[in-house]
């Protein structure tokens, strides 16, 4: 693993550039502690592009590759690894080359909930390369993790952790995402046939990690849904889903410790609030409550002008694993929780 002194800049490379990786990219180039060597891309079109001109920043001399060796060989000291979807022979060959992973992939929240043989190899990785892997971002992530930890802090009995959230979509994913992997815009019965299984233990494995971190055996888990439709056609980004389609989604995971309910989360996601039925909607944000012997009841919401949200929302996902940096390349190798990483601080001078 690079271990570059405190004098020195990290080495960044930012992989995948879609909207969240966008936002990435551009705390990357103004945070004081990295320097972006390197950018991925998927997509022809963006092969030899500026990193500024895919983030909306000035050029900056560095050009995009689709090249994995390419990546190889800048021998960045972290990669924010932020794909669509996950390609362990990739995650492999960055680990092995002492390259550190800041990822906001949700395979990797919990070492214990993933599939024995791929963490087997993953953690053999980073092993070899004497490198370190953390997933993070904001949900899950900070609301389902960072946050929690320092809530239940006060605590010495927890009878149930329940944590709302409100998101309008729209704003804060790419289209691709929208409709290719969130499944806006289907039928009911497209979307019922959707394979959400990774969707549905995404949820499981950040609680699974909470619970681990502060000692709660969880039993089992429960998931259930329910979808709500557009009452009227609604615009994406550049594709308008019709009247009728799916525009609403709500998901409850619950974990149960001895059969009752001990921690929970319960998701509002949306890209219109005039839905059919009509739903009790808050503006973005979360709501978090404890009871136990320090209840506790918070929110959180997202004072955004409406002209800004899009250019400010990825932030929420992006900008935590880019503070994570310093504290996974100074950590031990292995997939590391969040409760397992020394602690993560925005250095913002």
């Amino acid at each position: 693993m690079n271990q570059p002194s405190s004098a020195q800049k990290l080495r960044v490379v930012q992989w995948a550039t879609g909207t969240v990786g966008a936002a990435a990219m551009r705390a990357v180039l103004t945070h004081p502690g990295l320097e972006l060597v390197g950018v991925k891309v998927y997509s022809p079109a963006k092969e030899g592009q500026d990193a500024g001109t895919l983030c909306g920043l000035p050029e900056t001399g560095v050009t995009a590759v689709r090249d994995l060796a390419a990546v190889l060989a800048l021998k960045p000291d972290c990669v924010l690894y932020m794909p669509e979807q996950t390609d362990f022979n990739d995650v492999c060959a960055l680990l092995e080359n002492g390259i550190n992973i800041a990822t906001t992939r949700a395979e990797f929240f919990h070492p214990a909930s993933m599939d024995p043989a791929i963490r087997a190899r993953i953690e053999s990785a980073c092993a070899a390369g004497g490198a370190t892997l953390h997933s993070s971002g904001s949900s899950p992530g900070f609301i389902t993790e960072a946050l929690p930890l320092v809530l239940l802090s006060l605590a010495r009995r927890l009878d149930l952790l329940t944590i709302d959230e409100f998101a309008n979509c729209i704003d804060g994913c790419s289209e691709e995402m929208l409709l290719g992997i969130m499944g806006f815009g289907d039928s009911p019965e497209a979307f019922a046939e959707r394979p959400f299984q990774e969707r549905d233990s995404v949820f499981n494995h950040a609680l699974s990690a909470l619970a681990e971190a502060v000692g709660i055996d969880i039993d089992r888990f429960e998931v259930s849904g329910e979808v709500a439709l557009a009452a009227e056609p609604v615009l994406l980004h550049k594709t308008t889903i019709p009247a009728g389609s799916v525009a609403g989604q709500r998901m409850v995971t619950t974990g149960l410790r001895e059969g009752r309910p001990v921690l929970r989360f319960r998701c509002n996601w949306f890209v219109t609030e005039r839905l059919e039925p009509a739903w009790d909607l808050r503006s973005d944000g979360w709501r978090v409550t404890v009871e136990g012997d320090t209840p506790l009841d918070i929110s959180i919401g997202f004072p955004i002008p409406p002209a800004e949200r899009q250019a400010t929302l990825p932030n929420l996902t992006a900008h935590r694993p880019v503070n994570a940096i310093a504290a996974i390349c100074a950590a031990r190798p292995g997939i590391l929780t969040v409760a397992e990483l020394p602690q993560v601080l925005a250095r913002l001078g």
